[in-house]
């Protein structure tokens, strides 16, 4: 039997009058990266919004590790296992690095600074800088960490590779992989499709608020049409 970390049903989001998910529906299996990809527009981050419970669905139902929670408040999703990596990094810019870690409510778990520290060894050596010091992938590299802090059992990350140099991307990937060897579940937003699928154990593309895909990474690579019309780009392989 397969067990999901996240279910999501029927959702429906809007913007004020503006309808933007029209019934998407997706899982996040246990353990394993599901990732979410589409065209700028396409209604990757809403739907990712509205699981956390920022832009709640008007529409549907959404359980997370077996507990409805379509209608809580986002503190309460994030108490029941749930890690948020935004667009953008929302770091504070006038906090030093160590003062960012301790910004997450403390629980137990592998995760502390101490094995942040292991697995960032460029955030422990600039632990003493400012956020606003810190390069764009230093600074991802502190959002996923400060969310890790959580010892989250499902990390949702909004675009981690946006704006950032080839050789990070490649850094932030084997780190979202390392997530998965863990046991941890991964549910990705991303636009670097290529490197994406190299990752990912399932797929889903969204297109104009609703799952025009879903499948496995292989499916997709193997539909040259469909990949690229859909997510906008060539799947040629790009080794982690």
């Amino acid at each position: 039997m397969t067990n999901y970390a996240l279910i999501a049903e029927g959702l429906h989001t809007y913007y004020g009058k503006s309808h933007i998910l029209h019934g998407v529906s997706l899982k996040v299996e246990e353990g394993k990266i599901t990732t979410i990809l589409g065209r700028n527009g396409a209604g990757k981050s809403t739907t990712l919004r509205s699981l956390v419970g920022l832009t709640p669905a008007r529409e549907g139902h959404i359980t997370i590790f077996g507990k409805e929670t379509t209608r809580l408040a986002p503190y309460a999703i994030a108490a029941t296992g749930v890690g948020f990596v935004p667009e953008g990094r929302k770091i504070f810019p006038s906090l030093t690095v160590e003062e960012n870690l301790k910004v997450p409510v403390d629980r137990p778990g592998y995760w502390t600074i101490d094995t942040i520290y292991e697995l960032f060894p460029r955030l422990k050596e600039r632990r003493n800088n400012k956020g606003r010091q810190m390069s764009g992938g230093e600074q991802e590299m502190l959002s996923i960490a400060r969310a890790l802090l959580l010892n989250p059992k499902l990390l949702i990350l909004d675009e981690p590779s946006q704006g950032l140099a080839p050789l990070i991307v490649k850094e932030v990937f084997r780190i979202i992989v390392r997530m998965r060897e863990s046991g941890m579940s991964v549910l990705l937003v991303e636009q670097n499709v290529r490197m994406t699928l190299e990752v990912a154990d399932y797929a889903y593309v969204l297109n104009d608020g609703e799952i025009a895909f879903a499948g496995t990474p292989a499916e997709l690579n193997a539909d040259q049409e469909r990949l690229q019309s859909l997510a906008g780009v060539s799947a040629e392989r790009w080794e982690i």
